[in-house]
């Protein structure tokens, strides 16, 4: 189970080596994606809080990198956070998200990527539920549930 200083250590010093990769061009992500898909998983933006109904899902299912369809989270680590972003407190695979240092907006947090397509899925933070204290605050349009 990864904790924050799993999550620091990745971020300084490099992150685990993913299983696979997809690269493409701005020009193929924008055309297989909305434009706020782009926005965000693209160019690291944030969509508005509370504005997603996948905040308020928890039935059983898994939830794929919106992008390369990679499996990311489990609903079994989904929690109410309050924070109006869906929140898990593991990933699946440690090797499907990769972390970065992201010192915007005057602050330091940690970035959360697919470490698949390099998808921007949102930040993680260290007041989350134990036993792990992990929040995985995630966009909704970076992730789907999977159709089982």
């Amino acid at each position: 189970m990864l904790n924050w200083n799993d999550l620091i250590k990745f971020a300084t010093h490099g992150n685990p080596t993913p299983p696979k990769r997809v690269e493409k061009t701005a020009a193929e992500w924008k055309a297989e994606l909305t434009d706020e898909e782009f926005y965000v998983t693209r160019q690291k933006g944030t969509e508005r809080a509370h504005s997603s109904e996948l905040c308020s899902l928890f039935e059983p299912g898994k939830y794929a990198c919106k992008c390369c369809k990679t499996p990311l989270f489990d609903s079994t680590t989904k929690f109410e956070s309050g924070t109006g972003w869906p929140s898990f407190t593991q990933p699946i695979a440690i090797e499907n998200v990769a972390y970065h240092k992201d010192v915007s907006f005057g602050m330091i947090r940690i970035e959360c990527v697919c470490n698949i397509c390099d998808a921007h899925l949102g930040h993680t933070f260290p007041d989350g539920p134990e036993p792990s204290g992990l929040r995985y605050c995630i966009n909704a349009v970076s992730i789907e549930k999977i159709k089982e």
